[in-house]
């Protein structure tokens, strides 16, 4: 696994202070978008869109140019997750309305993990919220057939 050194932590920082600097967080202003976060194994560009797919900043993360690993996107989602996780307060403040949430995705588009998802009165850093559920609904649906016999 790849550790982030500091020059790729500064420069992130940079990159999502330009994102939160896009929507400011004016509660009368608030637009409703996920932020799409693209990342280029080859390039090592850092890019992040709106829903429309307009983008709202970029950036070279040197650390990611011609990585070759096959756990690159693993990598580098629990980089983006401890970092959001540290800086959850202004990312959560951004003048979007809730819930939203902050997705990685390649250079294609594909979708590769929920980095940061904010609502209301939960925010959740990391890991698929969804994991889990087919298995808890499945339990619920037993229980609830043995009370019907």
């Amino acid at each position: 696994m790849m550790k982030a050194t500091e020059q790729t932590m500064q420069q992130l920082d940079r990159f999502f202070h330009k994102v939160a600097e896009k929507f400011p967080s004016q509660c009368d202003n608030a637009i409703l978008t996920d932020i799409h976060v693209r990342t280029n194994q080859e390039t090592g560009e850092l890019t992040a869109f709106d829903d429309d797919d307009q983008e709202i900043t970029r950036c070279v993360v040197e650390q990611w140019i011609n990585q070759k690993d096959e756990d690159f996107y693993d990598s580098i989602t629990l980089i983006l997750r401890r970092y959001l996780k540290k800086n959850h307060c202004f990312v959560e403040s951004m003048g979007i309305l809730k819930p939203y949430s902050v997705v990685l995705e390649n250079e294609d588009k594909e979708h590769i993990a929920e980095l940061f998802v904010a609502d209301d009165d939960t925010v959740i850093v990391g890991g698929d919220i969804m994991k889990g559920l087919d298995e808890d609904l499945n339990a619920f649906f037993k229980e609830l057939m043995k009370d019907t016999k």
